[in-house]
């Protein structure tokens, strides 16, 4: 069953930001600073590959989607918006 009235793009964006600024216990300025362009993996020293299930959990959790092990690459931590539209796309889905 598709969602009927997924949040706009700029809401998940924020909403994504705000899953990985308390899931990784980021400071308020790397929070503040986090952009659609922004690099995660290899970029935020707090996400490491143990970190990464912690987001994603965290990720279900907030948006109320599965996220399945084969759903997961390296490409998806790749920036902020890559993990945004990841999400927007299990939302439209789900």
């Amino acid at each position: 069953m598709a969602t009927l009235n997924p949040p706009p793009s700029d809401r998940i964006d924020a909403d994504v930001a705000a899953v990985l600024g308390a899931a990784l216990s980021l400071s308020v300025a790397s929070r503040a600073g986090l952009r659609q362009d922004s690099r995660l993996f290899g970029a935020l020293p707090e996400l490491d590959s143990m970190a990464v299930a912690t987001v994603l959990t965290a990720i279900e959790d907030r948006f109320g989607i599965i996220i399945d092990d084969d759903e997961v690459d390296g490409e998806l931590f790749e920036t902020l918006g890559s993990l945004s539209d990841f999400v927007a796309r299990k939302l439209r889905s789900s």
